[in-house]
């Protein structure tokens, strides 16, 4: 009888599940990131609801699958929110039927979606893969560490968060909303989300404690990248 023992699958459960949450909570934010909110004397997008957790879930995969992992990740997403584009301005052009009466609502809401994704884009992959990079050079240099796991992984996920977000934001308001919203707003949004953004990974860390926890458990992976991981941000070939 042939006790050989099937291999483990490239690509395991949690990681398909982690990838498919990853992508819609990034596909989400880009739909709602039109709507500007006041909060008091702060301006943000209503994309901060929900884009905070695509960071999170970033922060997740680096640590427990390596930074190979999260780069296919980043990489699946933008691919996702480009169909998505491509669809909606498909959806714009297609003429309407006699009974449809919202073309100018529909264009109002999704006509300006192409630029905003076209930020998006450019902030999203510069944000994500520094975030990831961040996070894995972080988690190298403790590597020799041997106490205080839960706290060093807490540290990797708020710095990593403020330079991915920074970056994000530094990129994203001047490209989606330059011309459009007066400088001083542009500046105080670049600031106020980069900021918030951390502030809401800092509220949900025990969250992201024990998720990270259960997946290391459930896995039995804890992937620490080595000196000779290659961190080029357009490289699929490794993973």
């Amino acid at each position: 009888m042939d006790k050989t023992q099937p291999s483990k699958p490239l690509f395991t459960l949690p990681f398909l599940t982690l990838t498919v949450l990853f992508v819609v909570c990034l596909i989400i934010a880009n739909l709602v990131e039109i709507k500007t909110v006041s909060l008091g004397a702060v301006t943000v997008t209503a994309g901060l609801a929900v884009f905070p957790l695509s960071y999170i879930i970033n922060d997740c995969i680096v640590e427990v699958y390596g930074f190979r992992r999260a780069r296919l990740a980043i990489w699946l997403g933008f691919a996702m929110s480009l169909l998505t584009a491509v669809m909606l301005n498909i959806a714009i052009w297609l003429p309407g039927g006699d009974e449809w009466q919202s073309q100018e609502a529909m264009e109002a809401i999704y006509g300006s979606v192409p630029r905003i994704m076209l930020a998006s884009f450019a902030a999203f992959i510069c944000g994500s893969m520094v975030n990831a990079y961040v996070m894995s050079r972080m988690k190298r240099t403790a590597a020799t560490a041997t106490s205080g796991a839960t706290w060093r992984f807490s540290l990797r996920a708020i710095v990593s968060t403020l330079w991915g977000e920074g970056v994000d934001s530094l990129i994203f308001f001047p490209v989606a909303f330059g011309g459009i919203l007066p400088t001083s707003t542009i500046i105080s949004l670049i600031i106020s989300q980069a900021l918030l953004k951390t502030l809401y990974e800092i509220l949900v860390l025990p969250v992201t404690v024990a998720v990270v926890k259960r997946l290391k458990r459930i896995e039995g992976e804890d992937t620490t990248d080595s000196a000779s991981t290659d961190y080029s941000w357009w490289r699929l070939t490794d993973i």
